[in-house]
């Protein structure tokens, strides 16, 4: 078994789900997003996001910024950071348009603001927003593999300049989202990530497979074939 070396957070915006994760000593921190909060049901984004702030004080968590107009994100980001220390201020790296987002970026950054700039595609972006950013103060880059992955693109160089462009900075971390499965939070170890953002159902496997060898693999799954056949009473030579 793999050592578990990278930080952990959880991806997901369901209190109870989070307060479960939480109670695994190798969870660092959470993240969330509006389209999550969508499929929780939450009806009032500063009440959860205050709600989440209290049960959690000592783990990092990040709330995104809605609006798209510059002005009004910075507005929106000042009182997403008031909400407590802990708290990181996610940042889409772009606009719909695909304009970036780098002077919101740098003025927040430079307030003293800890931003986790999101959304994040390409390695161009991420060299965009590290050098937008204030090198001393705390800063993730999150980097959605899942989803370039998902889209049959390159992720293999996109990880490693990523992590080149952000470990130039003292307090610069690369973020891993869009995760997929298991073999991810070690596949981002092993690339030099920071830190993985891993959904409730993905760290259910982790927990309750994690550590399993290939050879018990097999004989479980043979294990499990053995018992649908009997339960289905199939038969090939009757």
């Amino acid at each position: 078994m793999q050592d578990l070396k990278i930080k952990v957070f959880s991806d997901g915006a369901v209190l109870d789900d989070m307060k479960k994760m939480a109670k695994h000593d190798y969870l660092k921190g959470f993240t969330t997003n509006p389209s999550l909060m969508k499929r929780a049901g939450i009806k009032n984004y500063m009440d959860f996001a205050t709600e989440a702030v209290k049960d959690f004080p000592n783990y990092s968590i990040s709330f995104e910024v809605f609006s798209t107009d510059p002005d009004t994100m910075l507005k929106e980001a000042h009182k997403i950071t008031a909400l407590g220390d802990n708290v990181f201020v996610k940042v889409p790296v772009c606009n719909e348009k695909g304009e970036l987002n780098t002077k919101v970026i740098s003025s927040l950054s430079h307030e003293g603001i800890k931003v986790n700039v999101t959304a994040i595609a390409t390695a161009d972006e991420v060299k965009a927003a590290t050098e937008a950013v204030d090198p001393n103060v705390p800063s993730y880059m999150s980097i959605f593999v899942g989803r370039v992955a998902d889209a049959g693109n390159e992720w293999v160089d996109f990880v490693k300049k990523s992590v080149e462009y952000a470990h130039k900075l003292p307090k610069c971390e690369v973020l891993w989202a869009s995760t997929r499965e298991v073999a991810n939070i070690f596949d981002a170890q092993k690339m030099g990530v920071d830190i993985i953002t891993v959904p409730p159902a993905i760290l259910e496997k982790f927990n309750a497979k994690r550590g399993q060898t290939p050879m018990e693999i097999s004989k479980n799954t043979v294990d499990g074939f053995n018992k649908d056949i009997k339960q289905l009473g199939f038969s090939i030579l009757d």
